[in-house]
């Protein structure tokens, strides 16, 4: 019989073989993951091989069988004598059967890229759009232009939804693109059983999503309804998708790519820059009647007779603003999410026929609207990303005319819109992006936007269209922040041990040496002015010096700061940060602003050394090419003639 000792051996023995297992399966386990991280690495390349060698191939062409075809519908239709860059690109890949992702700026003509095929070959397109106020304006578009065009809401009666989903049955219907909002892939199978009902016939010609961007979780605007459009390409295998958008980096176009199970397809990628928009950042007053104030003088001075959009980061403000503009005399619209339909529809008209000088609005206006003079953006509060800004600001003098975009900036505002973004995937991320933007005034703006697009640019490309470049310092002043970063530490830490939470305003007031004396250092205020102060602060923040701690009330969420995770390095003998002095230049409110403007002339290098060049229009002229013989196919695309004008329907969402 085994005694206690021996059994206790035994177990030691055990226990040395279960070490040895567990390391060689933790040993296995690397491998394991080293093989997984190389075949995802792998699976990249050849995705990225796969795009770049479609990327080689000249889909700006103008020999292909329908070149003729849609040469005719672009001036016989939409009225326009030649493609803005990368469009006849996008158009032609589509025809040819590519799945395709398209990146151009707002108010590049992305639309045309998928309305324009719809009519060159037979069949149907769908387009998958966020917003309903973008799709009542593209469709209203194409009423004017008389191409048939449905779309499909959440308003309107049920007969009038039976209708519009037999189209897709109809092999005899005359639409030639149907509108739909994303969640009806999701949630509506009589939808989807009649979509699979017109691809078996062989009518769904093309899948065009827009804002293809809101399918990742990477990007700054997902939206959960987009990833059920991942099915698509194994549902209907033979019809290309198109994904378009105006703002994706590099990781949120691969990203997209996997989530349409369309990895390695054809990427058309537009520059980024909007030359002829003028980029400026103005002081924020602390009150709301001072900001009004300033509002008021731009839209009777600066602006006078010229149509714009104020955005507002809440259904509050909006209104708020609207009421106080009006009262002034200024004749404006407020438009937010919680309008409903008809009234939304109303504002969007009476602004679009110029009865309304400006919109006051949230981000739930603005995506996807068609109307080219739009010649100011004015953001009373930051944007949430530096994504969104691109597409709200972008918005502006899309008919290539010099426009405005102007940034009201205080650091109050950082923190208001924190608060609403910080439980969203990379929320404060993209936020303290648009900090960084608001915070520079030494470095073009352009140069800004450039480097997160992962695009590179010169100064040719600016052309002083920014506050910045108008006001060049050569000798920027700087504030070594090395003893504030000390002090505002020891502020914080400080109020811990009394068990006081601060917020940036509180902590500001401390550093300043006001408020209650229990939470002031023992030191000097600082000598510079409270706003310098503030932009401090937000310069810690983004750096990570100092970081926000966010609790929950009842009626609202706060931001509170904190020492953040780089503050430890401020206690070693070389460490070193200088932050930039930033000035706000002069902008006049109430003086028209120049209408001057010009295109740069672009310095472009190749191998035979520099040359300069204007910037390229890409124009459609159809060649022939001589001895070809290549018999073009019959095209349905529309030519001399008008088609048949088919009334515009807005349909209810049914719930089958």
């Amino acid at each position: 019989m085994k005694t206690v000792e021996d059994l206790e051996k035994e177990l030691k023995s055990v226990d040395k073989e279960i070490s040895k297992v567990d390391a060689e399966v933790s040993k296995w386990k690397n491998i394991q993951r080293e093989l997984h991280e190389k075949k995802v690495s792998l699976k990249n390349s050849i995705d990225k091989l796969k795009t770049d060698t479609l990327a080689s191939v000249d889909w700006a062409g103008t020999t292909y069988e329908w070149s003729q075809d849609v040469q005719n519908t672009l001036k016989n239709v939409f009225h326009i004598e030649s493609f803005r860059p990368k469009q006849l690109g996008a158009i032609n890949s589509t025809l040819s059967g590519q799945h395709a992702i398209v990146v151009m700026p707002t108010g590049a003509g992305k639309s045309l890229c998928y309305q324009l095929p719809a009519l060159v070959k037979p069949g149907l397109t769908v387009v998958v759009s966020p917003l309903i106020s973008l799709m009542e304006d593209q469709v209203r578009s194409l009423t004017n232009r008389c191409i048939p065009a449905k779309l499909i809401t959440s308003t309107g009666s049920k007969e009038e939804s039976s209708i519009a989903l037999d189209i897709l049955k109809d092999n005899e219907s005359e639409i030639k693109l149907i509108y739909v909002t994303p969640e009806r892939f999701a949630k509506s199978k009589r939808f989807m059983a009649n979509l699979q009902k017109c691809y078996a016939d062989g009518r769904l010609q093309r899948i065009a999503i827009d804002e293809v961007h809101c399918c990742s979780q990477w990007g700054h605007d997902f939206r959960p309804d987009y990833k059920y459009l991942g099915i698509l390409s194994n549902m209907f295998p033979n019809v290309p998708i198109l994904g378009l958008t105006a703002t994706a980096t590099a990781s949120v176009l691969t990203d997209v790519q996997k989530i349409l199970n369309i990895p390695g397809c054809l990427v058309i990628k537009s520059t980024f820059n909007r030359p002829n928009l003028f980029y400026k950042i103005l002081e924020k007053p602390t009150s709301q009647e001072e900001c009004v104030t300033i509002l008021e003088k731009l839209l009777n001075g600066r602006y006078k007779g010229e149509s714009g959009i104020i955005y507002t980061n809440s259904i509050k403000d909006s209104e708020d603003i609207t009421k106080e503009l009006r009262k002034r005399g200024l004749r404006v619209g407020c438009y937010h999410a919680n309008l409903d339909a008809s009234t939304r529809t109303q504002v969007h008209l009476k602004w679009h026929d110029k009865y309304y000088q400006a919109i006051v609005a949230t981000v739930a206006f603005g995506m996807g609207i068609d109307k080219s003079d739009v010649r100011f953006v004015i953001h009373h509060t930051i944007s949430k990303s530096m994504e969104n800004y691109y597409q709200e600001s972008g918005r502006a003098g899309r008919d290539g005319l010099r426009a405005e975009c102007v940034t009201m900036y205080r650091m109050q505002d950082v923190f208001k819109v924190s608060t609403m973004v910080f439980s969203s995937s990379g929320g404060l991320e993209h936020l303290y992006g648009m900090v960084k933007y608001c915070l520079n005034g030494t470095q073009c703006r352009r140069l800004l936007i450039a480097e997160h697009f992962d695009e590179t640019w010169g100064d040719a490309d600016c052309n002083k269209m920014c506050d910045v470049c108008c006001h060049p310092v050569s000798n920027a002043k700087e504030v070594n922040l090395k003893p504030h970063c000390k002090t505002l530490a020891g502020i914080i830490q400080n109020a811990d041990q009394q068990d006081v939470k601060l917020t940036a305003q509180k902590l500001l007031d401390a550093w300043f040496l006001k408020g209650p004396v229990n939470l002031r250092h023992k030191g000097k205020e600082p000598n510079f002015s409270r706003v310098l102060g503030e932009d401090v602060i937000a310069y810690l923040l983004v750096g990570n010096y100092l970081i926000e701690d966010f609790h929950y009330t009842a009626y609202s969420t706060i931001s509170y700061i904190k020492v953040g995770p780089n503050m430890d390095a401020v206690d070693d003998d070389s460490f070193i940060l200088n932050m930039p002095i930033r000035r706000y230049s002069h902008f006049e409110l109430q003086a028209p602003p120049a209408t001057d403007y010009k295109p740069a002339i672009i310095t472009v290098k190749s191998e035979e050394g520099s040359k300069t060049k204007k910037p390229k229009i890409e124009s459609l002229t159809v060649k022939s090419e001589e001895g070809s013989k290549t018999k073009k196919r019959k095209s349905s695309a529309i030519k001399e003639s008008k088609p048949k004008i088919i009334k515009t329907v807005t349909i209810i969402d049914d719930s089958d």
